[in-house]
């Protein structure tokens, strides 16, 4: 493996920053240090030993699990197709990338609310309701029995995807592609869709990465806009 592996994010979306929006492309991470992002781990506000779980290690994004929290965006973003490259570096198990973030540690007093897009290990492409809500195809047979739905603490949150077979195996590199455009999201895996919803709650947000137990690197997470869905996996 290279020294050092570019790692960016650009963008040519719209940004909404406070009451301004900037369409030109935009790189939010450089290689060298988190500028752009913000630490969300509630773990630091009181214990004086608790590490921040994201750092930059040779040129690549890293999440090392624990203490449980997410890096997120400081700008909002909407219409955006975001390409994603990740392995577990070690132990697979749990992590994800939430669009649509806004209120923090909304859920558990940990999760922003959002729409979480599942990288979990076997599981790879789930959405997760985060106070916010999203519809698929055959709603009741991926979410379970439909008294039991919410959005909010003990409520059936997790939408199963499409295939459980599309992960490469522990330390290969997985591709994700998430398109977002309006309320609408659709996700790949290594070039299989594996989830598509619509009727979102919300249309725009941040994007964070989660600490959630286990170290996953990105060599690649990088955004730019869209007008509208893709038929098939795009990653240019």
């Amino acid at each position: 493996m290279k020294k050092f592996i570019q790692v960016t994010i650009i963008a040519s979306a719209i940004f909404f920053c406070g009451s301004h929006s900037i369409a030109q492309p935009h790189s939010l991470f450089n290689g060298k240090d988190l500028s752009g992002w913000h630490v969300d781990v509630p773990a630091m506000d009181t214990d004086k030993a608790a590490i921040n779980p994201f750092i930059v290690r040779n040129g690549m994004l890293v999440s090392l699990g624990t203490p449980g929290g997410h890096l997120i965006t400081d700008s909002v973003y909407h219409n955006y197709r975001l390409n994603v490259e990740y392995r577990f570096a070690g132990v697979p198990g749990n992590c994800g990338v939430l669009v649509f973030a806004s209120t923090p540690r909304a859920l558990y007093k940990m999760f922003p609310k959002s729409i979480e897009v599942q990288m979990q290990h076997g599981d790879a492409g789930d959405f997760w309701c985060i106070v916010e809500d999203i519809t698929v195809p055959d709603m009741e047979k991926r979410r379970g029995p439909k008294a039991d739905w919410g959005i909010t603490e003990g409520k059936g949150r997790r939408i199963l995807n499409l295939t459980d077979s599309s992960e490469k195996p522990v330390g290969e590199w997985n591709s994700m592609t998430i398109e977002v455009e309006g309320n609408s999201i659709k996700v790949w895996v290594n070039g299989d869709l594996v989830n598509y919803g619509y009727n979102s709650t919300a249309d725009k947000g941040s994007i964070a990465l989660q600490a959630e137990g286990s170290e996953v690197e990105f060599r690649r997470v990088e955004i730019m806009p869209i007008k509208k869905l893709s038929s098939k996996q795009n990653t240019h």
